[in-house]
């Protein structure tokens, strides 16, 4: 259940706040940097095409969790209390090991959206500190208008864009713009919920590895109470039957 609402939570916070943080950073970027819509249409392209992967992890990580909820109750000692017998079978086994394979390489791929989430945290970041020192009062600059930030040197935007950067006042003017606000935060919430969402795999990793070595070590178990129950059903024909020869030739 807390591994559940972990990755729900996580999910939830990495595709809702990072939907809107892409939005807006296409708001800033065609205001400011790329006035020419030419200039950034593959760039508007591949945040759209982010845009709907996102909502594809969403609706996948739903399903998963609710199916890795499931089969969490379905392994724990819980189902053996609620019924009178217990079985496992080799199908039960393989399907608890391809969730304990497909969970960790979904961990291993989350470990990299979290740290591909890292990077408008720190383009932003770097913008957001430009600004700062430009308001601070200990600064002490004789051309503010030399202070720029360069989108094109990110790779963000092709050379050729234009304007391509923001100077001076222009880019204090961007800062104190409510998309790029409402962005940076978003892009750090977002970056939280992958973390969050790691957090979570790795919990749900260890859950069902315990829940299958406890299948493994079930069904070892049953196939010992059934040779148990074997050769007492065998002991006590081998005892009835000497009785009966003993009483036959008394």
């Amino acid at each position: 259940m807390v591994a559940t609402i972990l990755c729900f939570s996580g999910v939830a916070l990495f595709c809702g706040c990072g939907h809107v943080a892409l939005t807006g950073t296409v708001t800033i970027l065609e205001n400011h940097f790329s006035k020419v819509t030419s200039d950034n249409a593959m760039l508007t392209d591949i945040i759209q095409l982010m845009q709907y992967i996102i909502y594809g992890i969403a609706s996948f990580f739903f399903l998963y969790g609710i199916i890795l909820l499931a089969e969490g109750f379905y392994t724990t000692s819980a189902v053996k209390e609620l019924h009178s017998e217990f079985k496992t079978t080799i199908c039960g086994r393989c399907i608890s090991g391809m969730f304990v394979f497909l969970t960790y390489i979904l961990g291993v791929a989350w470990l990299g959206v979290f740290g591909f989430s890292a990077v408008p945290v720190f383009l932003f970041y770097n913008m957001w500190s430009t600004c700062a020192a430009m308001k601070s009062p200990m600064a002490n600059f004789t051309n503010i208008d030399s202070i720029c930030v360069d989108a094109r040197q990110y790779g963000i935007i092709p050379w050729n864009a234009t304007p391509g950067k923001a100077c001076g006042s222009t880019l204090g003017d961007i800062c104190n713009t409510n998309e790029f606000y409402l962005s940076y935060h978003l892009y750090i919430v977002a970056c939280a919920g992958a973390g969050a969402t790691v957090i979570a795999l790795i919990h749900f990793l260890m859950i069902l590895s315990a829940n299958w070595a406890y299948l493994k070590d079930a069904s070892h178990m049953h196939a010992y109470q059934d040779i148990k129950m074997k050769e007492e059903r065998e002991l006590q024909d081998i005892t009835s039957r000497s009785k009966e020869c003993l009483n036959s030739y008394t």
